[in-house]
């Protein structure tokens, strides 16, 4: 490959899986415009279950038709800038979260959609937008507060373990559940009160019977029976926070035959509020400033994932690495 072409991965069609929808096309490096960046990626961030949720087409926000461009979060250096852009210079780090920015070598975006960082490390793609997503899912609608029992589901993936560490942060007794010792032990380093390894132990029957009160705050992204169990787990006035669904994400829909969900939840005062992200954009900057901050100031640990992927065609075995759960912390790949 010559200087003067980059490489990005697109969704030539849509259909159940990741790997199947993509392939790798060659073009030339774009210039920017006049309130453009060009930016040369250094890592992006792989978010194995939205990716495969757009490329079936199910991802009501976005109606896509394929050929479209994929990932969002990317960090790297600006590399050229437009004539009228005053904010940014050569060699500035820079954050970008835009759909179809991430998966590809180089990007042009409009200056005022990067943030600058001190350097483009991979710490800052957990941040941003994983952890950003984290922070308003449980302020803005889970309500935490201090003193609660909260409950983080796959505690020790890019979300789970930002979760963890902003509910111990906000002064909560904090349960994690993982699947391997190596994630018990990344969350006990973050300062997890309870570990659940639900290969060992089963979730619900701890919940029933170390936290008779139930749980008052809970973080969930699996789905299936781990959501069922949450909801019979709620405490009085519990709030359940869905992100999202990842046992799901691959495969058909599962349908559910039982009692609805209200004969669950109204003699708790209990509630089920979902979370996405692009319905709570005005806590962006704010959320993206404080988490900065504490990372900065080493109040926030942020964890990547030790398996390397390098380069575009890595990136559909980065997304089936993450969907099958093997991941402790953020997976991100390197360009």
């Amino acid at each position: 490959m010559n200087t003067k072409t980059y490489r990005k991965l697109i969704a030539k069609q849509l259909t159940l899986d990741f790997k199947s929808a993509v392939e790798i096309v060659e073009l030339p490096i774009p210039k920017p415009a006049a309130s453009q960046l060009l930016i040369q990626n250094k890592f992006a961030g792989i978010n194995g279950g939205f990716d495969t949720l757009v490329c079936r087409g199910e991802v009501p926000y976005f109606n896509l038709t394929p050929p479209f461009d994929l990932g969002v979060e990317a960090v790297g250096k600006v590399v050229a800038i437009g004539e009228n852009v005053k904010d940014f210079q050569i060699g500035d780090a820079v954050i970008t979260t835009a759909l179809g920015g991430g998966y590809r070598e180089y990007q042009v975006i409009d200056a005022n959609l990067a943030v600058k960082v001190r350097e483009a490390t991979p710490e800052v793609l957990t941040l941003m937008p994983t952890g950003v997503s984290a922070l308003v899912a449980l302020e803005q609608v889970g309500e935490m507060k201090s003193n609660e029992v909260v409950l983080v589901i796959a505690a020790a993936g890019g979300t789970g373990h930002i979760a963890v560490q902003l509910a111990k942060l906000a002064g909560n007794h904090v349960i994690g559940t993982c699947s391997t010792e190596a994630k018990a032990n990344l969350l006990r380093k973050l300062g997890c009160d309870r570990i659940i390894n639900y290969h060992k132990e089963n979730l619900n029957q701890i919940l029933k019977q170390e936290f008779n009160n139930g749980i008052n705050l809970i973080f969930e992204c699996v789905g299936k029976q781990v959501f069922d169990s949450c909801v019979d787990n709620l405490a009085i006035r519990g709030r359940l926070v869905t992100i999202g669904y990842i046992s799901e994400y691959a495969k058909n829909i599962e349908q559910v035959l039982q009692p609805r969900i209200y004969h669950q939840l109204m003699w708790k005062a209990a509630s089920v509020r979902g979370f996405l992200m692009p319905h709570y954009k005005e806590y962006i900057p704010e959320a993206r400033d404080r988490l900065l901050n504490l990372f900065y100031t080493d109040k926030l640990k942020v964890a990547i994932d030790p398996t390397v992927f390098n380069g575009i065609e890595s990136i559909p075995t980065a997304v089936e690495y993450l969907l099958t759960g093997k991941n402790c912390g953020k997976v991100v790949v390197r360009f």
